[in-house]
């Protein structure tokens, strides 16, 4: 901490605001609630007078906010800050925290509550939060299950130094959201200008070659290994480093449908689909690359695999249940790991590995004659079929460096198999339940802003969506997205449980199916249309390529496009 002279009325609204502009934050984004008063006046005075701080977004929903900083975190990968509104807009935006933890997002969330309720010396903080805002044992309390460390700023003269060290706490492997109170005392108290160190990126740790060469050696002795990951592509350089080894040494690249970012490139031969299952029994060596065990249920193990993990943080906390079967653990950052193997891809058995090489290379032909052959078929249907959509985003999008962010459930295999991202960063899959698509693809392109920006997602996640508050955003700060909605008019996933677990129920023998139908909700493009976005509705086969020709126009001249598409199933 280093001494400065204080600015005439500062507080710890200007403590706050020094600390996220120490600590490298590019933006607030914030969800505006009563206690950020101090911060907005000290922005305030930081645009008078001509001193550095953060970009503010003033956003309209807890969910728009969490989501932009996760989707502007998944690219530039530092933390942010991101303000709610006392416990209720905390639990608003729960979710949303939730979310980031899952996708591995590092930012520091702050909301606030009162320690005096007006019996205190200094200013009233307000009769609201005697009456509805306060919760018992603080909103930090609440957090903790979501986030990766959770506490309260009990003075201003430590609001700094514990906004580093929640900043710190929440870039370091497994990166996630940490969580801060800051009651709002605090930042109405008179700040001494103490200000916090900026922070540096994590010092990396890497696995020994004492620990990798015994891998290498397993490698160079298995007849059919294969890699599995989830999250590969989330690290810097961990996209480039998978293909790179993955290429040394002729191995196949699985990434299951849990997988939440792209990894590997979909077109790549080596890309072996999203199956684990034809390896169950085969595979004599599974590398498990930033992934959760794929086996279902967890306690199915491969018959005769060794299982090496290689993860910065195998055993993470947020996850409730783990079931790995490791051999072999190699810890450490993965890309560098990665390019480790690499680099030991040496004296290899070129009958084996052209054997490997060529079995791999027929699935992989395979895999693309029947995607050919699905797209045929649905080019020939009636009416719009799904894979008819994610073929034509596919084409369109070829050549432009585009980013798809997908919150579909029931197309989500059709999106991932059909619109075959090939680059880093190219592919986002929304984590921690539905409804926060929209201000995900809203934080990439603010990330991202050169690139194109996709969101797919289902009719049923688009209604639990912040639609309007997503759309001010939207155009408040010239973020232009294509929207495609996969509309079924159903909660699909839901209904097919229903069937799954009743199949001769009183509902399959009546046709009540309860809980699904969405035939009655209005026009969906028609939400945008106030704010004078492009929308289109198409039902059409012969409609959908020119539609969304001209969503993607309307978006690179910098409008908002949503494109709600009647599919047949």
């Amino acid at each position: 901490m280093t001494d400065t002279t204080n600015t005439p009325g500062a507080d710890g609204g200007d403590a706050l605001v020094s600390a996220f502009n120490a600590v490298g934050a590019d933006y607030i984004f914030c969800s505006s609630g009563s206690e950020w008063a101090p911060v907005w006046e000290s922005l305030a005075r930081r645009h008078r007078d001509g001193l550095p701080c953060p970009q503010y977004l003033d956003l309209t929903h807890e969910t728009v906010a969490v989501g932009m900083a996760t989707g502007y975190g998944l690219i530039k990968r530092r933390p942010q800050g991101v303000l709610l509104h006392a416990a209720p807009g905390l639990l608003q935006g729960s979710m949303a925290v939730h979310g980031a933890l899952l996708a591995g997002v590092p930012m520091v969330v702050s909301s606030s509550e009162s320690t005096t309720y007006g019996d205190g010396p200094g200013q009233d903080p307000g009769g609201q939060w005697y009456r509805n805002l306060s919760i018992v044992g603080g909103p930090h309390q609440i957090a903790q299950p979501f986030t990766k460390w959770s506490n309260e700023a009990a003075s201003v003269h430590t609001l700094p130094t514990m906004v580093t060290r929640a900043a710190e706490l929440a870039w370091r492997a497994p990166a996630g959201p940490a969580y801060l109170n800051v009651p709002l005392e605090i930042l109405l108290e008179e700040w001494d200008g103490r200000e916090a160190k900026p922070i540096v990126a994590p010092g990396s740790t890497h696995s020994s070659p004492e620990e990798v060469d015994p891998v290498a050696q397993l490698i160079r002795e298995a007849s059919n290994p294969v890699i599995v990951t989830e999250t590969a592509g989330r690290e810097a350089g961990g996209f480039e480093a998978l293909l790179a080894f993955a290429e040394a040494w002729n191995i196949p690249v699985v990434e299951p449908d849990s997988a939440v970012c792209g990894n590997f490139p979909r077109t790549h031969p080596l890309h072996a689909g999203s199956d684990i299952g034809p390896w169950m029994d085969e595979a004599d060596l599974i590398l498990l690359v930033n992934c959760r065990a794929p086996f279902y249920p967890p306690s199915r193990r491969p018959s005769k695999a060794t299982v090496v993990v290689i993860d910065e943080v195998p055993q993470r906390p947020h996850v409730v249940y783990q079931v790995l079967f490791a051999d072999k653990y190699l810890e450490g950052n993965v890309a560098n790991t990665l390019r480790q193997l690499a680099k030991r891809a040496k004296d290899l058995d070129e009958a084996v590995v052209a054997e490997r090489r060529a079995a791999q290379e027929a699935r992989f032909a395979a895999e693309q004659t029947a995607i050919t052959q699905a797209e045929s078929k649905a080019a020939g249907a009636e009416g719009i079929d799904p894979v008819l959509v994610a073929a034509t985003l596919r084409k369109l999008l070829e050549g432009r460096d585009g980013i798809v962010v997908d919150e579909t459930i029931t197309h989500s295999r059709v999106v991932k198999r059909h619109v075959q991202t090939a680059d880093p960063d190219s592919y986002f899959y929304v984590q921690g339940g539905l409804g926060q698509g929209i201000a995900v693809a809203l934080g990439v392109k603010l990330a991202a802003k050169e690139r194109p920006v996709v969101l797919t997602i289902g009719d049923g996640a688009f209604t639990y969506n912040p639609v309007i508050q997503s759309y001010d955003a939207s155009n408040a700060y010239e973020l232009p997205l294509l929207i495609v909605v996969f509309n079924n008019r159903v909660y699909k996933s839901m209904n097919l449980n229903h069937r799954r677990f009743y199949p001769e129920g009183a509902a399959a023998e009546t046709g009540e199916w309860l809980g699904t139908d969405l035939r009655r909700l209005p026009r969906l493009a028609a939400f945008a249309e106030p704010f004078g976005m492009h929308t289109e509705t198409v039902d059409a086969p012969e409609a959908l390529a020119p539609a969304l020709e001209r969503a993607l126009k309307a978006v690179a001249e910098g409008t908002t496009a949503v494109v709600d598409v009647l599919v047949t199933r």
